[in-house]
């Protein structure tokens, strides 16, 4: 089994404004974190959200119908197939997760477009409501009486995608 935080380390999208937290301050024991935004583009964020959400490079771009369905998906680097099948293993159940669950939502259409089994692949929701044994407290409070907060981002199994070392598609 594959287990996945799609959410940024910081997102530049404006999740407060929504009850969120920009911040990755947490996840759960076991999952390793790969962005979902730097996999593809977003669409259909609140609005708060969607005039700062993230606007970088991307494995891939997606079209979508008047539905809300993927209509299409194009690789934008000679890698992109290899990355995401490398990050995300066909042969495993794979259980994806964020702050409220709509990058997940987004990872799981985008998986299931390029051909992975949906019955393997699965949203379980958002990590903001998580308040279980596995937490992993990524955000800490530190000196006296705590009054510096860090975020050990080096408690993550962190994928970095590095888009400056990859081909470009040509069309």
């Amino acid at each position: 089994m594959a287990y996945i935080d799609v959410r940024m380390l910081v997102d530049p999208g404006d999740y407060g404004a929504i009850g969120g937290d920009p911040v990755l301050s947490g996840t759960v024991e076991g999952f390793e974190v790969v962005p979902y935004p730097y996999l593809a583009n977003l669409t259909g964020l609140p609005p708060e959200v969607a005039a700062t959400q993230y606007n970088g490079p991307t494995l891939f771009t997606l079209t979508w119908d008047d539905n809300g369905n993927i209509a299409s998906v194009t690789p934008n680097f000679e890698e992109s197939e290899m990355i995401i099948k490398d990050l995300f293993p066909e042969d495993k159940h794979i259980f994806l997760m964020c702050g409220g669950g709509g990058y997940a939502g987004f990872t799981r259409a985008l998986l299931i477009e390029l051909g992975y089994d949906p019955s393997k692949v699965y949203n379980i929701g958002g990590f903001w409501g998580y308040d279980g044994d596995n937490k992993v407290h990524v955000k800490v409070s530190y000196g006296e009486n705590n009054m510096y907060d860090y975020n050990a981002f080096h408690r993550l199994r962190y994928h970095l995608i590095d888009f400056n070392q990859l081909t470009e598609k040509r069309s």
